[in-house]
């Protein structure tokens, strides 16, 4: 993985909005609130500078703008921090998109820990819970630069509200874009294994994918799940992995309170009862410092994870 190309995806997010807008897509319209450069619509926003609109800092009226602006035919894409898109405009994409199940896409770059120095106020980890409590909201979080590509074009093609979830930190290219397909609702098995399942979204697939060869390593064989989309969840692929695997473990860039580990716990307890561990922000707030040190102050580490799986496969040996 060390040797990989490396690219946040929020730079993927910037750059297939622009190549959407060259491909046909006329209705696409992308809203920012004061943060172009950052969550990258800037890209978009100097290819097609009549289809973007900055409406400074205020999130909440940039949501109701778009929501107006979908029942008019377009596809507006709603750009921000997660903090600020997720936690300051709940109300507002609940109600104004959520509500009358318009069709707005919610693009949230610098979520989790990897916001690193930008401290606790800009480390959001409750997005993804918040937006899982909106009825009929997917939640897409793609693990690198070619499945980012991906889901935007995925979600643009929805019909719907979609919540997009990107990083600050540039991730490992693991994925071959000539052969690589994406499906709303369907999770990916990476690597094959029957002593214990690794799933994982965003940021974290790249550190299971570690994981499973730190594992391999000590004679445990695991398999690994990239979990694209957070709801609707991939019953199927999690309920196998339980019956075939045993040994569960979910590991996210979020709080474990509401999130993917949430949601796989509450499948396998209603239709698989299977042991699970959950590795993610253990209800706590982040704090400032550079992104790898805050992901490794957090257990969000391979080695973390391969630890994790040991002692779930060998009780006692950690």
């Amino acid at each position: 993985m060390a040797d990989m190309k490396k690219i946040a995806t929020r730079v993927s997010y910037g750059s297939t909005l622009v190549e959407l807008a060259q491909q046909g897509a006329d209705n696409l319209v992308v809203f920012d609130a004061d943060l172009a450069a950052a969550t990258k619509t800037e890209i978009f926003k100097k290819a097609y500078p009549e289809r973007h609109f900055d409406c400074g800092i205020a999130e909440q009226n940039m949501v109701g703008v778009a929501a107006g602006m979908s029942t008019m035919g377009y596809v507006p894409f709603v750009s921000s921090f997660a903090m600020f898109a997720a936690g300051r405009a709940f109300e507002q994409i609940r109600n104004t998109v959520g509500y009358p199940h318009l069709n707005v896409k919610i693009a949230a770059t610098h979520a989790g820990l990897s916001v690193g120095e930008d401290g606790a106020s800009h480390q959001c980890c409750e997005d993804i819970a918040l937006m899982r409590t909106i009825p009929g909201m997917v939640i897409l979080s793609p693990a690198d630069d070619v499945e980012a590509r991906a889901a935007v074009i995925a979600a643009y093609n929805y019909e719907g509200p979609v919540y997009l979830r990107f990083s600050r930190l540039p991730s490992p290219v693991f994925h071959n874009p000539d052969n690589y397909e994406f499906h709303i609702g369907k999770g990916e098995k990476l690597t094959d294994g029957f002593d214990a399942a690794i799933i994982a979204t965003g940021l974290m697939t790249a550190e299971a994918l570690r994981a499973a060869v730190l594992a391999k390593r000590q004679g445990i064989s695991v398999r690994v799940i990239n979990m694209p989309t957070i709801k609707p969840l991939d019953e199927e692929i999690i309920l196998t992995a339980a019956r075939e695997c045993h040994n569960i473990i979910t590991v996210e860039e979020h709080n474990i309170i509401g999130g993917l580990g949430e949601a796989v716990c509450s499948l396998l307890s209603e239709k698989m009862p299977t042991p699970v561990r959950r590795i993610g922000v253990q209800d706590k707030f982040g704090h400032s410092g550079p992104a790898a040190e805050v992901l490794r102050d957090y257990g969000l580490t391979a080695e973390n994870i391969a630890a994790t799986v040991r002692e779930m496969v060998y009780p006692g040996t950690v």
